[in-house]
């Protein structure tokens, strides 16, 4: 696996996938949990329930570059992935994470692509009628799960809370200097190549 030099900027803060920039409109209908049954990141609905959602805007929630953006099938649909790189306001470190944006209808974005805090990058969907039209949102402090999650531990030091996440580094402070991100850093999921 070779890595591409890649640079990114850095997230100065992190928005709601939905409703931009507060989840106005949207209800979480599962939340993360890490015992069973598993869930390992939020499902997002509009609050008119069943498909009233369907097609409405996904957003990236931070300055970051498209990682994955597959049609994968199965109960996953169209996937993004998206890494950022953050500071650590407590220990001035910067850290990086990936944001999963799951069944989506329409992705606007592909691999390799640098997208801003609040940039459309997908519609919402239903995973050809599977369910009923939600976003299945995971935000990982291990990038290297990518598609996956079955070969790491299930807790919170690979996985987190992504309300909890995005409350915790709602403001960063702004920088100018970009940020090299490490890629190629997870397996490619059947025959699907991530950065």
């Amino acid at each position: 696996m070779h890595a591409r030099r890649v640079t990114v900027e850095m997230a100065d803060g992190f928005d709601y996938p939905v409703g931009r920039p507060n989840a106005s409109g949207y209800y979480k209908a599962r939340g993360i949990r890490l015992s069973s049954p598993l869930h390992f990141g939020e499902d997002w609905n509009g609050k008119g329930g069943g498909d009233s959602d369907l097609h409405d805007p996904i957003y990236s929630i931070a300055n970051g570059v498209v990682t994955f953006a597959y049609d994968i099938h199965q109960g996953w649909g169209r996937v993004i992935i998206i890494r950022h790189a953050y500071r650590d306001p407590k220990s001035g470190k910067v850290r990086y994470c990936d944001s999963l944006y799951g069944h989506n209808r329409k992705i606007l974005v592909k691999v390799g692509e640098k997208v801003k805090r609040g940039q459309q990058i997908a519609t919402m969907g239903n995973n050809r009628g599977m369910y009923s039209a939600h976003l299945h949102f995971e935000i990982r402090h291990n990038i290297n799960i990518g598609m996956h999650r079955v070969y790491y531990p299930v807790n919170f030091t690979n996985w987190a809370d992504p309300t909890a996440f995005i409350k915790k580094y709602r403001r960063l402070k702004a920088e100018s200097m970009a940020q090299v991100v490490p890629t190629r850093t997870y397996r490619d999921w059947r025959g699907h190549k991530g950065l």
